[in-house]
């Protein structure tokens, strides 16, 4: 089946439906406060997409391509991301909600996430060196056998990383943060 192709085209305040976005390629397209909440993402590829206040909360994006796309203030509330299509994607995330959002294994180097809310998130064994954590609630996030090297978690919050298991060599922590390294430990700071 041939793709549809859409470009430069503005969604504002629609509720998509199940196969609204399957088969279809959407190229410069803004959407602006749009429930994708229950669309199949069966062979569908964003590029130079922009998404404001729109609702993912528990959608099925498997087999989605996204290839320089920004979300802004979007809910992706239990979202699996780990079968998006991974050729070639970028993404950024601003002021989003990626709680219980899974992100395993992905090659997400030099990814951004801008003031989101990543309340167990789920990075396990994801490459995320050199990523921008830049004020995240990480409280539960899982990084288990992940490659944070380089990552930015200087601004970030409520994080737990255990350093036996993820690797965080030139890693950014602020002082303030270094205790969500040693919980394993169960040492007292004071």
């Amino acid at each position: 089946m041939t793709p549809e192709f859409i470009y430069d085209k503005i969604y504002q305040d629609q509720i998509f439906k199940f196969d609204s976005v399957s088969f279809k390629e959407f190229e410069n397209c803004k959407f602006v406060n749009c429930d994708l909440s229950a669309c199949s993402f069966l062979a569908t590829l964003f590029i130079d997409c922009e998404f404001t206040d729109c609702n993912f909360k528990n959608a099925e994006i498997n087999y989605v391509g996204f290839r320089s796309v920004h979300f802004s203030n979007c809910n992706f509330t239990d979202v699996n991301f780990a079968m998006i299509d991974q050729t070639i994607f970028e993404f950024s995330f601003t002021d989003c909600n990626l709680e219980f959002a899974q992100f395993y294994g992905l090659k997400l180097k030099k990814q951004v996430f801008s003031n989101c809310s990543l309340i167990s998130a789920d990075f396990m064994e994801a490459d995320l060196s050199m990523a921008m954590f830049d004020n995240c609630n990480l409280h539960r996030t899982v990084f288990e056998r992940a490659n944070a090297e380089g990552a930015d978690f200087y601004t970030s919050y409520n994080y737990d990383i255990d350093p036996e298991s993820t690797r965080i060599k030139k890693a950014i922590f602020s002082a303030q943060g270094l205790a969500g390294l040693l919980t394993k430990n169960q040492l007292v700071l004071k």
